[in-house]
């Protein structure tokens, strides 16, 4: 393990310096975090769905969920040494396309142990997508001079609140998961095609050195994924338990149940697009401190719900805290070191497996105690945020010559628009 990851210098057919198409390629990439979140907005509104139809008890559905969270493990760290081969436009896209292919997987799992298997799959493309296509987001970012992360994430939250009505239309007309998770799976891949061919096409420099195969994350990542790791938990728990809690704790009707995840992840996609402005105005500690805050009163409602009334809105808070805190540490991972891939795929490692743990955590804990006690815990990791606010202080906007962000942005964006 070291401090520092492998430098691999970086260039575009435009070279090092500004983007040549700015816009087109903010756009780009702001379109291909929307399709990454539809692909999940579709499989976490039909969870129930799939529950039912293999007759899954929370312990035993908890058990196939922690799957994604070691296929992603495996596979992230992997993602740079595609990224180095292959381009960033290029990998991007066949990552892309394998996740959007592998969402036809979880429905047609005929036992528990096939559900396995192919969610182990289906956590492997979304871990590699997401750093690819992270990585390209720092990589425009700082070519951009000015703050997206946060928006581009709030993309991706965007996508998963479209698709997601999608899933509740689906759940209320009963209509079989196999049959929407293909058609919503062949749509998407043909709806990222075009929009991958916008990225800038972002390479490794002749006669870089590869990266490892396979890396353990650098210590200075291990803080900033810790953070991560608080925000995550809490979102993979509401994605992917809330529906549950709605229906087996507050007695909620499918629909309604399908609807939480929407309340979710409509209050992260606001949040998140208004989130850049936000940490330009509060700073990076600020905004993770009062995001924990808002996180904590949210779970804290959820706890002491008895009804839908109550869930849903503690679930919106819950979105709401979180929202910018991911954006966040990615932000801070693309300043360590000179290769973006690697420091976020470090990152990402701890973070994302957070997320993808926590479903079968909570799986774990219900079936010993309850949901309820369940997201106590959530509550507890949301809260833990204030405290470790500090370590993403390497997200700090840092401007060259001292001008104010958004003067500077407004400056950059002028200068570098098409003509």
């Amino acid at each position: 393990m070291t401090d520092t990851p492998t430098a691999v210098p970086r260039h575009d057919p435009a070279g090092p310096g500004p983007l040549e198409r700015p816009r087109r390629a903010r756009t780009a990439v702001a379109l291909v975090f929307a399709v990454h979140g539809a692909v999940g907005g579709t499989f976490v509104t039909r969870i129930p769905w799939i529950q039912d139809r293999l007759d899954l008890s929370p312990g035993r559905l908890g058990l196939a969920l922690v799957m994604p969270a070691i296929g992603s493990f495996l596979a992230m760290p992997l993602a740079g040494r595609f990224v180095h081969r292959f381009g960033g436009r290029a990998a991007v896209r066949g990552l892309l396309t394998l996740w959007c292919l592998a969402l036809t997987l979880p429905a047609l799992a005929p036992t528990l142990p096939a559900l396995c298997a192919v969610l182990f799959v289906y956590g492997a493309t979304a871990g590699m997508a997401d750093v690819a296509m992270n990585a390209q987001g720092v990589e425009i970012e700082q070519r951009l001079g000015r703050s997206i992360m946060s928006g581009l994430h709030g993309m991706w939250s965007v996508g998963g609140l479209l698709a997601s009505g999608f899933g509740i239309l689906a759940a209320h007309q009963d209509l079989d998961a196999r049959i929407q998770l293909l058609v919503t799976a062949l749509v998407l891949t043909a709806l990222a095609q075009p929009v991958c061919r916008e990225l800038p096409d972002f390479r490794a420099a002749d006669g870089a050195e590869a990266p490892p195969r396979f890396a353990l994350p650098p210590r200075s990542s291990l803080v900033i994924g810790l953070v991560g790791f608080c925000a995550v938990f809490a979102e993979g728990a509401s994605m992917d338990w809330s529906g549950v809690y709605l229906k087996d704790v507050t007695g909620a009707s499918a629909t309604v149940a399908a609807a939480s995840y929407t309340a979710f992840s409509l209050t992260m996609a606001v949040s998140r697009l208004a989130g850049d402005a936000a940490i330009r105005r509060l700073g990076a500690v600020r905004a993770t401190r009062l995001g924990g805050a808002v996180a904590t009163a949210g779970g804290l409602l959820v706890v002491g719900a008895d009804s839908p009334a109550l869930a849903i809105p503690g679930f919106a808070l819950i979105g709401i805290g979180i929202a910018v805190i991911v954006p966040l540490a990615f932000a801070a991972a693309g300043r360590i070191g000179t290769n973006p891939s690697q420091a976020i795929a470090g990152v990402a490692t701890v973070t994302y497996t957070s997320g993808l743990v926590a479903p079968a955590i909570v799986g774990g804990l219900a079936q010993a105690t309850s949901l309820t006690v369940s997201f106590g815990v959530v509550t507890a990791l949301a809260f833990a945020l204030l405290l470790s606010a500090g370590a993403l202080r390497r997200a700090e906007p840092d401007f060259p010559g001292g001008a104010d962000p958004q003067d500077k942005a407004a400056e950059n964006v002028t200068a570098l628009s098409p003509k």
